[in-house]
């Protein structure tokens, strides 16, 4: 049995260096090195160990000796407690170094990549309410912060509306202000709980898997366009569409309005029916072309993946066009290309345009904005990466020329990078969300490539994540 939590001891006047993985900050203690989360490079903390291993510990801090420079006030009243945006009091541009070091650190140490072409990080202009989604549970498990007064009368509610307290599943913190999506997104969330209590609509129990009320998706793109989806554990349109009218009523911005009806045992919807109460189906997005290129437009569904920060999708893609340096006679392959973004935004600078992804309803959404945007030159293939990409396959649709790849956190699976390998495009483009994948990737790559140009991409202020583009040329 491992050491009791009060036996670890309290480490004082303790300097924290760096900003680390998942959002902690690192100190180093007699060798040691120690996470901490809600700290700042630069601040001198107590620490309370809570874990410690053989070469690192976690702990928080327990007091402060000293502010650090690169601190900033938090705009969010949850910081601290909600478990995102951990680095909300650090300076942006010291948010931005961390992310290029990271970066670099992990192509370097883990994908010996030479990084001489490293461009400095895209930051976002907009570092609160840039999101363009945002998904809340409904739970009787409220976290609560403080202790209850056992003289004090009994809340109203027990339930929480908002997002799920790290590692603990069925404990869900209640928002009253998120500041990562524009208005009105607190005011419907808002609106929805004050309506849930005053009605008695009974909050989901995740541990027994009782209750009504689940889920709550917030939309919203650029042309002011709002999707609301409510996610119900049954169906009961007594008490279910009086909710909906409510916020039809008093939320003339929602262009889309639909629920979800889901009994099973977890919270995903992926394979469920939505039904649209009011409204489209659908919102629209639009982003503008490349280098003065004409604007594009996307339909976007319930189940649609969209970049959720718009703003920088823009600049990402952009990027990639750029890096991608594709020849009007040219035959591009878009892998993973979800509902087709990047293939569409790239199509009218190339012959050809081949997107392969493994979600149907994605490539659905693909073909939809191809027609859309009038394109004739696209062609979307649903299924599993590693056995649609098979010499057959290119035999079929054509060689590539070059190949944009965007894969999953986990990376490219070791069939795929062969394949590309025994293909060789004379370019690949690498986008990643992952530098430590991505940088496994680069290394099996490297066989017959070499990387040029890297750019990172702050999609996330706040968070320790961070989009990488990594350019590939074909060796001579």
């Amino acid at each position: 049995m491992g050491r009791r939590n009060k036996d670890l001891p309290l480490l004082e006047q303790v300097t924290i260096t760096d900003a680390g993985a998942e959002g902690m900050a690192v100190a180093k203690v007699d060798g040691l090195v120690v996470f901490v989360p809600f700290v700042v490079p630069g601040d001198v903390v107590d620490i309370q160990l809570y874990r410690k291993k053989k070469n690192y510990a976690e702990g928080r801090a327990t007091a402060f000796h000293k502010y650090s420079d690169l601190r900033v006030e938090p705009r969010c009243p949850h910081f601290g407690v909600c478990g995102g945006c951990k680095w909300q009091t650090m300076a942006y541009s010291a948010q931005l170094d961390a992310k290029q070091r990271q970066v670099r650190d992990n192509l370097e140490r883990l994908g010996n990549v030479d990084c001489s072409g490293m461009r400095p990080i895209c930051g976002s202009d907009n570092i609160y309410y840039y999101r363009n989604k945002l998904e809340f549970t409904f739970s009787t498990k409220a976290w609560r912060t403080t202790k209850p007064d056992k003289n004090a009368e009994p809340e109203p509610s027990a339930g929480a509306l908002g997002f799920h307290i790290p590692q603990l599943f069925d404990k869900v913190l209640d928002i009253s202000h998120c500041a990562l999506q524009s208005d009105p997104s607190n005011d419907i969330r808002l609106a929805v709980s004050s309506y849930a209590q005053e009605h008695q609509l009974e909050y989901y129990d995740i541990r027994n898997h009782t209750g009504f009320l689940r889920n709550l998706v917030i939309r919203n793109s650029s042309l002011g366009h709002w999707m609301v989806i409510v996610i119900v554990a049954h169906e009961d349109n007594e008490r279910l569409f009086p909710l909906l009218d409510m916020l039809h009523d008093r939320f003339p911005q929602i262009t889309s309005l639909q629920y979800i009806i889901n009994s099973k045992m977890n919270d995903s919807y992926g394979d469920l029916d939505v039904v649209t109460y009011r409204g489209d189906d659908h919102i629209e997005e639009e982003m503008a072309g490349y280098n003065g290129g004409r604007p594009l437009h996307y339909i976007i569904n319930p189940k649609s993946f969209y970049q959720t920060n718009s703003a920088q999708a823009q600049r990402l893609y952009s990027f990639v066009a750029e890096l991608a340096e594709l020849q009007p006679s040219d035959t591009l392959y878009d892998l993973y290309t979800g509902t087709g973004t990047i293939a569409l935004f790239l199509a009218d600078k190339c012959r050809r345009v081949v997107g392969i992804e493994y979600v149907e309803e994605a490539i659905a959404d693909a073909k939809v904005n191809a027609r859309l945007n009038g394109f004739d030159n696209t062609a979307f293939f649903a299924g599993d990466m590693a056995q649609v990409l098979t010499p057959e396959f290119i035999a079929a649709n054509g060689t590539p020329d070059v190949v944009v790849t965007d894969p999953p956190r986990a990376g490219m699976h070791e069939k795929v990078v062969a394949q590309l390998l025994a293909t060789a495009p004379r370019k690949i483009v690498y986008v990643s969300c992952n530098p430590a994948t991505q940088a496994r990737d680069l290394q099996m790559l490297a066989a017959r490539y070499e990387v040029r140009r890297i750019q990172p991409v702050d999609m996330f202020p706040h968070t320790q994540h961070v989009e990488n583009i990594a350019e590939l040329i074909l060796k001579k």
